[in-house]
């Protein structure tokens, strides 16, 4: 019998799950309720909502994924229980994947679940977002970085687009404030070499609230100085 919630990844993201994949999921929920009796890992705790709110949310990224890219260097930013960094990677086996994630028990989940899917190619870095982007192994490398609501608009482009090459995009998750946040980033997507490129609805079955996805084309280098220091982008980020 095929999972309601893959047939929903299906019809509303394209996404195809094959055996091994559904397998995979099926043991990153198991393992997430197990760790959450005893961590405070995420506030859904019951498999429904692990399911509609964290799998096919992560999977409703791939709308705003190129449709050439099958082999797509990921960064996730603030990326928790490995959303949706992971359930990505499981669906682009090829792909290099690096969570960002600074708590120890989150990046340790993160750790484990990928030894358990037996997943390659995964970075788990428990650096700030500051640090990497200044890092000439991580600026300007990945195709798409990503973020689930970890901070206001404008923080978030300083975070993720100095991490994103030339050609590449950002992409943020948003709930109803997206629209008016990714109208306040507008000078500091454009400081930092960007583009907004669309705003996508992303509609989830049984969840309320709106949910958008925030896309951002990266169209010329980040300039030298910018991510600015630890702590800087979120005390002072750039306004309109």
């Amino acid at each position: 019998m095929v999972l309601k919630w893959v047939e929903q990844a299906q019809s509303l993201f394209g996404v195809v799950l094959n055996e091994a994949q559904v397998a995979q999921f099926a043991d990153y929920e198991a393992m997430l309720l197990d760790w959450n009796a005893r961590f405070n890992l995420t506030a859904i705790r019951d498999l429904e909502g692990i399911r509609l709110k964290h799998f096919l949310d992560s999977l409703s990224c791939v709308m705003a994924f190129p449709s050439e890219l099958d082999e797509p260097n990921i960064i996730d930013v603030g990326t928790g229980a490995g959303f949706p960094g992971l359930p990505l990677k499981i669906v682009y086996p090829k792909s290099f994947l690096t969570l960002v994630e600074s708590i120890k028990k989150k990046a340790a989940f993160c750790g484990e679940l990928t030894r358990v899917l037996g997943l390659k190619r995964v970075l788990i870095s428990s650096e700030r977002a500051e640090t990497l982007g200044q890092d000439w192994e991580h600026r300007e490398f990945y195709d798409i970085a990503l973020a689930r609501a970890v901070a206001a608009m404008p923080t978030l482009v300083e975070y993720l687009l100095p991490l994103v090459k030339v050609g590449g995009r950002a992409i943020i998750q948003k709930g109803s404030s997206a629209k008016d946040e990714a109208d306040a980033a507008r000078n500091a997507i454009r400081l930092f070499g960007g583009k907004l490129n669309e705003i996508i609805p992303v509609e989830l079955p049984g969840v309320d609230g709106e949910r958008f996805l925030v896309v951002i084309e990266k169209i010329k280098p980040t300039p030298a100085e910018f991510p600015r220091a630890i702590g800087v982008p979120s005390k002072s980020p750039i306004l309109n």
